[in-house]
């Protein structure tokens, strides 16, 4: 995640980014340990610990977002910028979590493999392409229940996103009901 020029003298928020950060790596050398076929327990185990830590850290956040707001240090559109700062953290956590979990490639992954898999193997019909390694071997039922792990996961971001926009509703008409008192 980027920094945001109002959060950057927040060293509570930079460590909650770098946290995010050393996690998804940590994922992703997992995932390489896994695809190897070396063992990948250990990483698990700090997967996991990074993973509680960035839910403090955010929690934390939460609570100083919260009575910064509350006792008026910040402006109402400053706590708002902030608060979404603090939502796309929350989403990038979730995220994690599912990848942590699928204990697979990463979505992006496994979509530019599907993407570019034909050009590849220059197969122009992808329905005569191998299965691939994440899906060899695994019956209806688990496969079944893969495709319905992978739709909670997107039912968690679209979560995510919507309240994110409804906050943003809530803001315009908040904006819009000033105007009018104002004018």
């Amino acid at each position: 995640a980027q920094l945001h020029p109002l959060l950057s003298r927040l060293p509570l928020y930079d460590a909650a980014c770098q946290v995010a950060q050393e996690v998804a790596e940590k994922i992703q050398e997992r995932n390489r340990y896994q695809r190897n076929g070396e063992s990948s327990a250990k990483l698990n185990v700090i997967i996991r610990s990074s993973l509680q830590n960035l839910g403090e850290k955010i929690d934390q956040l939460r609570d100083l977002l919260l009575r910064a707001v509350s006792t008026h240090q910040i402006t109402q559109l400053e706590g708002d910028r902030r608060q979404n700062l603090v939502d796309d953290l929350l989403t990038r956590q979730k995220q994690l979590q599912a990848s942590y979990k699928n204990e697979g490639p990463e979505p992006d992954v496994i979509r530019s493999s599907l993407m570019t898999g034909g050009v590849k193997r220059g197969v122009t019909n992808p329905w005569l392409l191998e299965e691939s390694e994440e899906t060899r071997g695994l019956g209806f039922g688990d496969l079944r229940q893969q495709q319905r792990r992978i739709i909670e996961e997107q039912d968690a971001g679209l979560d995510a996103l919507s309240s994110i926009i409804s906050r943003q509703k809530q803001m315009g008409q908040e904006i819009g009901n000033e105007l009018d008192e104002q004018n």
